[in-house]
């Protein structure tokens, strides 16, 4: 990826957002492709985002495909795991979203089903060496993982080191190879131009998605910044909403502001209220 990246846009545009005050709406003019930065491979295909596609899911099961069926707790069981796994591939969720440790767990209590194991990485804090989340990357692969969920270098963002943050970010996207990288920003702990910057590093760094929250001690998902990542990776990745969605009112309302993914422990509530 480093010999198809244009540096110089890509510092002229980090510069750029730098100096945008983030007390207003995203300019087009700072969008990434208008500095000419793309993601390598083109667009991630995802599902319907914007306030046409949340009025037409009419019924509660409609919201299904959307779900990242999520159990982080640091004390949770494998029974609870099994059980996460049985309710995602009843309802038919997209994905199960689980600790390194409970990986396995779940893809043997999937049997096949189509719901995609999905494995945090750098959680919840992200201040991993970049050595250490490739290697959960690779760990993971082998225990059956096929998407993960990784925690930005929030520090690098914050300090607008685009080096260090990108560089982090590269080592988990090369590590998992094929299967898609969200990167989480923490958008509940970083101003608004560190979260822009960090959905853009994730665009060229060939991830397929940017993820709002870990819902780990800052505010969840606001739609505010559902908005701000869309805006700033336009229709090339998807938008994860996630942390304190526990109502249909509050799914659709992220998926209308742009969430073409959403991640909650409330899965099987949402699709049966």
């Amino acid at each position: 990826m480093s010999a198809s990246l244009d540096w110089a846009a890509l510092r002229a545009w980090a510069a750029a957002v730098a100096a945008w005050p983030g007390s207003a709406d995203f300019p087009p003019a700072l969008r990434p492709a208008a500095f000419g930065l793309q993601r390598p491979g083109g667009g991630v295909p995802q599902l319907p985002s914007g306030p046409a596609a949340a009025s037409a899911l009419t019924s509660a099961a409609a919201l299904a495909p959307y779900l990242d069926h999520t159990l982080l707790r640091p004390d949770a069981l494998g029974a609870e795991m099994r059980q996460l796994a049985a309710e995602a591939a009843a309802h038919g969720f997209a994905g199960c979203c689980v600790h390194p440790a409970h990986v396995r767990t779940v893809v043997d209590a999937l049997g096949g089903a189509p719901v995609v194991p999905i494995c945090v990485v750098g959680f919840p804090h992200g201040a991993h060496r970049p050595e250490v989340k490739a290697l959960e990357v690779r760990l993971a692969l082998a225990d059956g993982a096929r998407e993960f969920d990784a925690v930005a270098a929030l520090g690098a963002l914050r300090e607008g080191d685009v080096d260090a943050a990108l560089a982090d970010l590269r080592a988990v996207v090369e590590a998992a190879g094929p299967w898609p990288v969200k990167l989480i920003l923490e958008t509940g702990l970083l101003a608004r131009p560190a979260v822009a910057l960090g959905a853009g590093l994730a665009l060229v760094a060939g991830c397929a998605a940017v993820k709002t929250s870990t819902g780990v001690g800052h505010p969840g998902a606001r739609l505010e910044d559902v908005a701000l990542l869309r805006a700033v990776v336009g229709d090339a990745l998807g938008v994860k909403a996630s942390g304190g969605i526990r109502t249909r009112a509050q799914a659709l309302a992220m998926v209308a502001a742009g969430a073409s993914r959403l991640g909650t422990s409330a899965s099987v509530s949402l699709v049966t209220e």
